[in-house]
């Protein structure tokens, strides 16, 4: 088989079960790449962006933290919720974040409450505004770009562009 397989579970369903050519992660402490033949891990996940590569293909997810297992070519993901990149409302990511400033935070309980609050709403924003879709070399660019072509970006590649992937 080439490639390896990920496959995103929430409570609800499997949202996602597909073979990548590389898996990036977003752990409580970084993100970490998975490539073929990884060695065995169990990793906590943080609030972040979930990308799958497969040549010049790229998706992209929020998660909302949960468990990452590596075992014999699949990665698997258990989260709370899981949503594509590109359904993810900015507008009311940044109305969940001001009211999350907005809690109180008088006791450890209520601070950590408000902290989790404001991570999530923080990077769904971030999740919903990265990628080569909103990277300000490509704005206005033909939407026929591929990785062969001239790439807007600084890097001339947007599978190093920090702003792209």
């Amino acid at each position: 088989m080439a490639g390896i397989s990920c496959v995103v579970v929430t409570p609800e369903a499997t949202v996602l079960e597909e073979t990548a050519d590389f898996v990036v992660v977003p752990l409580f402490d970084g993100e970490m790449g998975i490539a073929d033949h990884h060695s065995p891990m169990i990793g906590r996940l943080g609030y972040g962006e979930l990308r799958l590569r497969t040549g010049a293909n790229i998706q992209r997810y929020y998660v909302d933290g949960g468990f990452v297992e590596v075992v014999d070519n699949v990665v698997t993901v258990l989260t709370n919720q899981a949503i594509p990149a590109g359904e993810v409302d900015t507008g009311h990511s940044e109305e969940q974040l001001a009211d999350a400033q907005q809690l109180p935070g008088t006791t450890p309980e209520q601070y950590d409450i408000r902290e989790r609050h404001i991570s999530q709403a923080r990077a769904k924003i971030r999740v919903a505004s990265r990628g080569w879709e909103s990277c300000p070399a490509f704005v206005g660019q033909a939407s026929s770009l591929s990785l062969g072509a001239a790439w807007p970006c600084r890097n001339n590649d947007p599978l190093a562009c920090a702003s792209c992937w």
